[in-house]
């Protein structure tokens, strides 16, 4: 009882200040002519990238859009978008499926222990090669699908691993909205607001951005100063009893 009362009493002013934040946000589709200073961006893209991501991989990537010139083509590849327009920085928000071999042996070069413990050494040199790699034509990946298979029949439950390109696009993809969330939010409490925006053409904006094929691009982030009308209509959310299922 007596730490669930410390607890509690240590939380309480982070827990008002976060419902304050999340309470307030808003997708916003007009911002006035305030600019998002760049050390506010800064911060709010380091608190982005401290979102939780599978084995501290982090696929993601941020392209702030600041060029003029590529500004107005992002504009027209958002559909010209009344957030996009208006907003003061413009945000193309990317997952890659190809760096997570580089950056498992970088969390190796930078862990904050020495030595690195080997069951570090071990998860990340030997454990992530078998999660992600799946061999010319996918053929590595068939015979995981079978050790896995076995496993499941033989000893129990077992994570799966990533058979097909398109699993380690959902698992980047996954990772990089957690950071997109963190950003949103991170925005808000420094006073900024934002819009995600799905509404963009993809192939054009990763040719205007020379992205590669291993770069996806999750969301476009419109961000600025709320307008008086960048509201378009009253917050609504349907019943929480709708979607939590307690079993």
């Amino acid at each position: 009882m007596g730490n669930q009362e410390q607890t509690s009493t240590i939380d309480t002013p982070h827990l008002d200040s976060f419902r304050a934040v999340v309470e307030s946000r808003r997708s916003v589709r007009r911002f006035t002519d305030t600019p998002i200073p760049d050390d506010v961006l800064r911060e709010c893209l380091r608190l982005a990238m401290l979102a939780p991501n599978s084995s501290n991989l982090q696929p993601w990537e941020f392209f702030v859009i600041d060029s003029p010139n590529i500004r107005a083509k992002a504009v027209d590849n958002c559909m010209r978008q009344n957030a996009a327009k208006t907003a003061a920085r413009l945000i193309a928000i990317v997952a890659r499926t190809d760096n997570w071999h580089e950056h498992a042996k970088q969390v190796l070069r930078e862990y904050p222990l020495s030595p690195v413990p080997k069951k570090v050494k071990d998860y990340y040199g030997r454990l992530i090669p078998l999660e992600f790699v799946r061999g010319p034509v996918n053929v590595l990946s068939l015979a995981k699908w079978g050790v896995t298979q076995t496993h499941r029949q033989l000893k129990g439950p077992i994570k799966s691993p990533y058979y097909t390109l398109e699993d380690i696009k959902q698992w980047a993809t996954n990772n990089t909205a957690l950071a997109a969330e963190n950003l949103i939010l991170a925005l808000r409490a420094h006073g900024f607001d934002s819009c995600a925006m799905g509404g963009f053409d993809e192939p054009a904006m990763k040719d205007l951005l020379s992205l590669g094929e291993h770069q996806h691009i999750v969301m476009m982030l419109a961000a600025g100063e709320r307008a008086d009308k960048g509201i378009y209509h009253p917050q609504f959310r349907f019943a929480q009893e709708q979607f939590v299922h307690y079993v």
